[in-house]
């Protein structure tokens, strides 16, 4: 009985580091890691250029030295973004270690969905640039935001290493203002997978 708790303690060290492995932290990425880009999803009920914002999204990611590659399956309509079967195929069959997902939505369409913080100072902002059909000569329009969800996943983890909001601000052209959004998006990812 003596020689039982000698034995036991360098057991249970041994066989701490697998127990300490939790299964949320996101793995280091490779040097050649690829990023599994897959089609913008407009939930927002507005028209938008989904492949505009899509090449876009992919070239500001490709200009900041990120290897993507473009897919074909669609981001989730779903609230809560996750990867859909078929974006987990086409990522595997591209080799990826990443799945960026973006879904554009109007928070009005989801008023029960949960919000994120948001600063507003003095309401809406009018738009009262001379390219809108709606502004200008007529008068200021008060335009709401739409929301950029995006959740970058890796393909070990079913939690996600980013998942965000960001708010496209109103302005004349709603194609113009998604593009920037699609800039802030990549900026985000692009520091994301560099810090690690």
């Amino acid at each position: 009985m003596n020689g039982a708790p000698g034995l036991l303690f360098p057991l249970v060290f041994a066989l701490a580091p697998f127990a300490a492995w939790p299964q949320d932290l996101p793995s280091r990425p490779k040097p050649d890691s690829k990023v599994c880009v897959a089609t913008v999803s407009n939930m927002s009920g507005r028209s938008a250029l989904v492949d505009r914002l899509f090449d876009r999204l992919s070239k500001a990611l490709r200009d900041d030295k990120i290897n993507v590659m473009s897919m074909d399956s669609a981001t989730t309509t779903d609230h809560k973004l996750h990867p859909t079967h078929e974006n987990g195929e086409e990522s595997k069959s591209k080799e990826c270690d990443y799945i960026l997902l973006t879904q554009i939505v109007d928070p009005k369409t989801r008023p029960f969905d949960p919000q994120s913080p948001q600063i507003s100072i003095g309401g809406r902002v009018p738009s009262v640039d001379a390219s809108d059909p709606l502004g200008g000569s007529s008068g200021p329009v008060y335009r709401d935001n739409l929301k950029i969800s995006f959740a970058l996943f890796t393909m070990d983890r079913v939690k996600p290493l980013v998942d965000t909001v960001i708010l496209a601000q109103p302005s004349g052209s709603a194609s113009d203002n998604l593009l920037s959004a699609m800039d802030r998006e990549s900026n985000r990812i692009g520091y994301e997978l560099k810090k690690r």
